[in-house]
């Protein structure tokens, strides 16, 4: 599968269509479990979310108090998710900064962020090179929050839906996070069964 499958081109047909075709469904999508789940336990600050997609983890920080860079290479789903936050209100519009970027090279501000969050994104980079990167983005004390699919099914050895991805992967994130305290790392089903698992990593930056 070429590199070609997951460029910025490819991302914009793929949201083109899906807005085109299911928009209302695209829109109605919830904001990601593991996001909610670390989010309770999290004061409301500074938030970056790499990878946003069609913006359903930014309104809900947004929303709840954060002030969110949410950044994306797809123009075509930043300005989705950036009308969804004008129709929710000007208090969640006003708390968000919209930054097209390409995440295999974008580079966050230096420790700047309470929380960074990347979910599900193919790290076209490589996955040390671009966990390292979003890592130092996070300020000491912060959060940082990673979540891929696996490109096999760790319990069948079956092709996923996210073969030929590279996403983010349990010892990978470890590795590249030398001397975070990572809170949680480990490979979880998916709720509906047959879709595959997920690498989640949760981790804090301690200097």
């Amino acid at each position: 599968m070429g590199t070609d499958m997951f460029d910025r081109d490819s991302w914009e047909r793929r949201w083109a269509r899906a807005l085109r075709e299911h928009a209302d469904v695209v829109t109605k999508r919830p904001p990601n479990g593991y996001l909610l789940e670390v989010a309770e336990d999290l004061r409301p600050g500074l938030a970056l979310d790499a990878g946003c997609g069609h913006g359903a983890e930014t309104l809900w920080l947004a929303a709840h108090g954060w002030r969110v860079t949410a950044v994306d290479f797809a123009a075509t789903a930043l300005d989705h998710a950036r009308s969804s936050a004008e129709a929710v209100g000007t208090d969640v519009a006003g708390r968000v900064d919209w930054v097209q970027g390409d995440l295999a090279v974008w580079t966050p501000p230096p420790a700047r962020f309470d929380l960074v969050t990347c979910l599900y994104v193919h790290m076209a980079a490589g996955v040390t090179e671009t966990v390292r990167r979003l890592a130092s983005g996070v300020a000491p004390g912060g959060t940082l929050l990673l979540a891929g699919h696996r490109p096999v099914d760790p319990s069948t050895g079956d092709a996923t839906a996210a073969a030929g991805q590279v996403q983010v992967s349990v010892d990978e994130a470890r590795a590249a996070l030398d001397g975070w305290e990572v809170l949680v790392g480990e490979d979880r089903p998916r709720a509906a069964p047959g879709t595959g698992v997920d690498a989640v990593v949760r981790a804090r930056r301690l200097t």
